[in-house]
C-alpha cells in the first residue's frame, strides 16, 4: 500500500469503528482528524464515498418510507442550508475551517457529556424541524461535519433505539449527497480522490463490521463518554490550531 494512504486508512478504521459502536461518528471522526493534516475540503472529499455507502446500509430498512415522510420538512431544509452556505467551505489555509471544525467539536462533546437529554414533542417538531435544517446545513457546510444541531434533536425525538440509528443513516446518506453537489461546485470532487476514496471506503466498513461486534461486548454508554472526550480535546487543538 502507498505509505501516503496509510493515515487515511487508520483513520478510517477508527472512524468506522466508533460508528460500529454508536451508531454515528464516521463523518465527525475522519474529518477531526483529517483536518489536522489537509485542508478541509480536502477532507470531505475523502470522505463523500465512505459515508454514503456505510450510510446507505445504515439507512436501509423497512420504516425508511415512514421515516423520511416524518423527516422530510427537517432534510429538504437541510438541503438548502447546505448549498445556500457552500461558500462557506474553504479551499485556502485562512485556519477559518479549522476553527468553525474545533468549535463545533467542542460544543457537540459538551452537549453530551454535560447536557440531559431533552425531549422535543410532535407538536415542537412541527416548528422546529425547518430551522434545525437550515442551521445543520449551514453548519456542514462550513465544517464538512454533519453533527450540530440536527443529531441532540434526532435523539430528542424519543424514537425506538433502530428507528433512531436508521434516522441518522437517512439524514447522514441525504446531507452527504449535498455536500458533494457543493464540493463538485468548488471542484474539489475529481478523479484524483477516486483511489484514496476507495481506500478509505473499505478501511470504513471493516471499522464498522468490528465496532458492530464490539457492541455486543461492550457498554455503549461508556464507549461514548471516552467518544465525547477525545472530541473535545481535538475540538481544542483545531480551534488553537486556526487561531495560530
Amino acid at each position: 500500500m502507498d505509505s501516503s494512504l496509510l493515515p487515511i486508512v487508520a483513520i478510517f478504521i477508527l472512524a468506522g469503528f466508533v460508528k460500529g459502536v454508536v451508531g454515528l461518528g464516521l463523518p465527525t471522526v475522519s474529518i477531526a482528524l483529517l483536518s489536522v493534516v489537509m485542508m478541509p475540503a480536502q477532507a470531505a472529499a475523502l470522505l463523500i464515498v465512505p459515508s454514503f455507502v456505510t450510510n446507505v446500509w445504515q439507512a436501509f430498512g423497512r420504516r425508511a418510507l415512514l421515516l423520511l415522510r416524518r423527516l422530510g420538512a427537517m432534510l429538504a431544509t437541510m438541503v438548502a442550508g447546505t448549498l445556500l452556505g457552500g461558500w462557506w467551505l474553504p479551499i485556502d489555509n485562512s485556519g477559518r475551517a479549522s476553527m468553525a471544525l474545533g468549535v463545533m467539536l467542542i460544543l457537540y462533546a459538551l452537549i453530551g457529556l454535560l447536557l440531559p437529554r431533552f425531549h422535543v414533542s410532535r407538536r415542537q417538531e412541527i416548528w422546529l424541524a425547518a430551522p434545525v435544517g437550515l442551521a445543520t446545513g449551514l453548519v456542514t457546510a462550513m465544517t464538512g461535519v454533519l453533527v450540530i444541531p440536527v443529531v441532540p434533536y434526532l435523539q430528542a425525538l424519543d424514537l425506538e433505539r433502530d428507528d433512531l440509528v436508521q434516522a441518522l443513516g437517512i439524514t447522514f446518506t441525504v446531507s452527504t449527497v449535498a455536500l458533494a453537489a457543493v464540493l463538485i461546485g468548488q471542484h474539489q470532487l475529481s478523479a484524483g480522490v477516486a483511489g484514496p476514496s476507495l481506500a478509505a471506503l473499505v478501511a470504513a466498513v471493516a471499522g464498522m463490521v468490528a465496532g458492530q461486534e464490539v457492541r455486543k461486548r461492550i457498554d455503549p454508554a461508556q464507549f461514548r463518554i471516552w467518544f465525547f472526550i477525545a472530541l473535545l480535546a481535538l475540538g481544542a487543538h483545531l480551534l488553537l490550531h486556526g487561531l495560530l
